[in-house]
């Protein structure tokens, strides 16, 4: 098979879809594998490394999508990519087609098998390469908003940690799934005081036993996150419905029971934020202030730390991309039927259920359209 792999171009991106090891064992199989030029600089990989695996240099992205069957991605095309995907062309890569209609469609007029990072399940129904993202998110809302709590970024002015004689800031963690988790492990481990919500017990229990004495697990309901934004310092969105858009569980009137300087990190941002005041940004603009709080809703938070999320990525995905490549698309969904749930628009239909639901629009099950 062939494969391309384009340079990132959503803002201040630095991942890139293959590292120089993936393209060296991809090509073992009898693949070729086309590199844009300067694709894989942001994350450390020179086109030099890349030829020396025996991967081809293109010049542009309109060369890469022109020679490739198969496109190798991190983030969703954007709209200047649109016109260069063709019929049948299998895009691989984290879509999150529930935060834009105008993806969604673009992708369905273009009639590409759109298989989708973050739906892929695994024999226990975990979304592997989801996991690895997640994790680097997780850590990094604590970085972020360890920065922004700071006076001179409009926080607060609180220390994450207190000092001794000095209370530590209280965070709050919304969602205890991967990104949760992380993210209550490396809060508590600065020392704050955190507090993290779910509404799945045995996850709480699980929770409980796993997380330091300065983590309190708590069951979620609208009750206890009114009660907890009024003392929060800093809140962490961490909601994950895969495939759909993340509920509102802080709707804007609630913005006005937080104190001043309060700062809110939506991870969820990418499936349409788990805050109703939620826009997205960029790592370029990543913060605005509404109603005296700060919000910061970068979507692709991964890609400020490219050779660590490049090569985690990696890490998961090529065994997918291998098997892809080596039986088709078809014959790999029948192999591995985890795959099959990574297929969101396959030929202009539609075969994500969750995906159709958000937008009201047509839903075509998969199996039926495969026999």
């Amino acid at each position: 098979m062939v494969i391309g792999v384009p340079k990132e171009i959503k803002n201040n991106e630095y991942r890139v879809g293959l590292t120089p090891s993936s393209v060296s064992e991809i090509i073992k199989h009898s693949n070729t594998v086309y590199i844009e030029k300067d694709a894989g600089t942001g994350s450390g990989f020179s086109d030099e490394n890349y030829r020396a695996v025996g991967a081809q240099i293109s010049p542009d992205a309109k060369t890469v999508y022109a020679q490739s069957e198969m496109i190798i991605k991190v983030k969703e095309p954007l709209s200047d990519e649109f016109k260069l995907i063709r019929r049948d062309q299998i895009i691989f890569t984290f879509f999150h087609f529930a935060s834009s209609k105008e993806l969604t469609l673009a992708m369905q007029k273009q009639k590409c098998i759109c298989i989708s990072y973050e739906t892929i399940e695994d024999a226990s129904k975990k979304l592997p390469l989801l996991i690895p993202m997640s994790e680097v998110a997780g850590r990094m809302s604590i970085q972020q908003g360890a920065k922004y709590l700071e006076k001179p970024q409009q926080g607060k002015g609180i220390l994450l940690g207190g000092v001794p004689g000095v209370p530590p800031a209280k965070v709050l963690i919304l969602g205890g799934g991967v990104v949760g988790t992380e993210a209550a492990k490396m809060a508590a481990g600065l020392g704050a005081d955190v507090t993290i919500l779910d509404i799945n017990i045995e996850r709480l229990r699980y929770l409980s036993e796993i997380l330091p004495p300065n983590v309190t697990s708590l069951f979620s309901s609208e009750e206890t996150i009114n009660k907890l934004i009024k003392i929060a310092d800093l809140i962490i969105g961490a909601i994950l419905i895969p495939g759909a858009k993340a509920p509102k569980l802080i709707t804007r009137p609630m913005l006005k029971k937080m104190a001043k300087g309060t700062v809110l990190i939506d991870v969820a941002i990418d499936q349409g934020g788990c805050f109703e005041s939620s826009i997205p940004t960029t790592h370029e603009n990543p913060t605005y202030i509404k109603d005296n709080i700060l919000h910061y809703c970068v979507a692709n938070i991964p890609g400020a730390v490219p050779q660590t999320s490049t090569q985690a990525l990696n890490n998961v995905t090529l065994p997918y991309i291998k098997l892809i490549a080596s039986k088709g698309w078809r014959e790999a969904c029948s192999i591995n039927i985890g795959l099959s749930k990574g297929i969101n628009i396959l030929n202009g239909k539609i075969v994500y259920e969750p995906i159709a639901r958000t937008f009201d629009l047509q839903y075509e099950v998969l199996e039926d359209l495969l026999t």
